[in-house]
């Protein structure tokens, strides 16, 4: 089995690129998705974030609101960047860990269950939190700045000049796209439409395929 990362900047199109590879018949699972299990209620990541960022994070279920907590990580635009930077490490020390863990039990569970496959971990961190390691091939999806812009706010419902002004702040506190660039095996440019990205995705699958034949 080959075990590919797949990453790049907030609002890239990493998800759009994943499903690509799914429809070509790689394995894949969203480190996102695997964050907000674990900040199910009763679950440990979930003790520690309310513990650390406070109850005013929560809805009223009990469960935990992503946009709360994501405010409460990066703060206003005006705060101080080194008081920023200590949240966000508060908060990515708390996570990270236990989904790094579940990212190596899936792609385990998938070798065993078809060791000719290909198993991808769509996650946007995968360079930050020193994750690269548990990967045979990285994939960095980019996008110009416009085109990020427009799709989170798009995604989020809101202003464009708001959306260019959270992304310029949550890109912060990730690696400059040229760092990315630098470490991938495959880079996948997605500001142009679709059918651009796809013809990218194409050979990109048929190396991978390559590399699977020769591990």
């Amino acid at each position: 089995m080959l075990k590919v990362g797949l990453t790049g900047g907030i609002a890239s199109g990493k998800s759009v690129v994943g499903e690509m590879f799914v429809a070509l018949g790689a394995h894949l699972v969203q480190a996102d998705r695997i964050a907000h299990e674990l900040m199910r209620p009763g679950e440990a990541v979930y003790n520690e974030v309310v513990r650390h960022f406070g109850g005013s994070i929560l809805n009223p279920d009990g469960s935990v609101n992503r946009a709360k907590l994501a405010e409460a990580a990066f703060g206003p635009a005006t705060d101080d960047p080194r008081k920023r930077a200590s949240r966000i490490d508060e908060l990515n020390r708390i996570v990270h860990p236990a989904v790094i863990r579940s990212q190596d039990e899936w792609m385990r569970a998938i070798g065993a269950k078809d060791p000719e496959g290909v198993a991808i971990v769509e996650a946007a961190l995968i360079l930050e939190a020193g994750a690269k390691d548990h990967f045979d091939k990285l994939i960095v999806v980019t996008c110009d700045p416009e085109q990020r812009a427009a799709r989170f706010a798009a995604r989020q419902k809101i202003d464009l000049e708001v959306a260019k002004k959270e992304v310029q702040r949550r890109m912060a506190a990730q690696l400059p796209d040229e760092e990315k660039i630098r470490a991938a095996d495959y880079v996948i440019d997605n500001s142009a439409p679709l059918e651009k990205t796809r013809e990218q995705v194409t050979p990109v699958w048929q190396s991978l395929q390559i590399e699977l034949k020769k591990s």
